[in-house]
């Protein structure tokens, strides 16, 4: 494919925006890619490793002249950076994001974006535990899904032209409204995410099993509570408070389904429980179906992982 963006502009130089940068220049997508992060530590680490041509102490300073802005900072941060960078966008740019929530954004970014510049919301549903500039890799993006939700009235020549970037670096692209998106995301990330902090925090409390038995036998239930619960904390704190009403619905349909479970243990209700297992194990085998994890045992990892 040819250079699609002669000039991207990453803002946050994260997992996420790290991973773009080098899926970007392995298949040669872009001419040059200019970053800023918050931290010279971070921006320093980014010219060491080559995901970026330039780096700027600024946002503002990053996207002069940049056919393609990405947003790859936490939620609560989006307004102040869409503020800031907003008298310095280049007319007909695009700017989008990867923000877990997109209501949220669209509510930060949009009112600051001037006429003739295309904001188009995103969110690739790719990621690891792992954060900074050094944790991302080039096939980060391979066979994941990459939601768009375009506003009403964005331009579709725009919109085709994100699409086609990014399916370039192995993603599958959907559209979806705003709303939507994030009812699905707090079913599939957010209440997931939110259950294994807890379960994480329960072992904490129960000071009746130490410390050390707790990580000598994490078997992998426990043991994959803890990966989720590695994730960023900034960001995560953002996606709750930003998604609020969506999670909260979902939190409350699981509460419902863990009191029914309770009343089948205390009251032996195997038949209950058999047939809860076997449905929601289906559902697992359907994610292995669409190529969305494997099948391979301790979920295909290394004894490093």
């Amino acid at each position: 494919m040819s250079v699609s963006y002669d000039k991207v502009a990453l803002i946050g130089l994260g997992l996420i925006a790290g991973s773009m940068a080098l899926a970007m220049r392995e298949k040669g997508l872009v001419g040059t890619i200019a970053g800023h992060a918050r931290t010279a530590e971070t921006r320093a680490v980014a010219l060491e490793l080559g995901l970026c041509d330039t780096v700027h102490e600024t946002a503002a300073e990053a996207v002069q002249g940049a056919d393609l802005v990405v947003l790859a900072v936490p939620v609560g941060a989006m307004a102040d950076v869409a503020r800031e960078i907003a008298p310095h966008l280049k007319p007909g740019a695009t700017v989008t994001d990867v923000g877990s929530v997109k209501q949220a954004v669209i509510e930060a970014v949009a009112p600051e974006m001037p006429e003739g510049v295309h904001f188009i919301p995103g969110h690739p549903l790719a990621g690891t535990e792992h954060s900074g500039p050094r944790s991302g890799f080039p096939t980060l993006f391979v066979n994941r899904w990459w939601l768009l939700t375009p506003l009403p009235e964005a331009d579709a020549e725009a919109v085709a032209k994100l699409r086609a970037l990014v399916e370039a670096m192995g993603a599958h692209v959907d559209e979806m409204d705003a709303a939507h998106h994030d009812l699905v995301l707090a079913v599939t990330s957010h209440a997931p995410h939110l259950i294994a902090y807890t379960m994480v925090g329960v072992a904490d409390d129960l000071r009746r099993v130490t410390d050390s038995e707790v990580i000598k036998y994490s078997a992998a239930g426990f043991r994959d509570f803890t990966r989720i619960a590695a994730s960023d904390p900034t960001m995560w704190r953002d996606v709750f408070l930003t998604n609020r009403e969506a999670t909260l619905e979902i939190l409350g349909r699981f509460t419902e389904e863990l009191f029914a479970l309770q009343r089948a243990i205390r009251t032996g209700d195997g038949e209950h429980l058999f047939d809860y297992f076997t449905r929601t194990r289906a559902i697992r085998r359907g994610i292995i179906e669409a190529g969305q994890d494997t099948a391979a045992p301790d979920f295909g990892r290394s004894k490093g992982g």
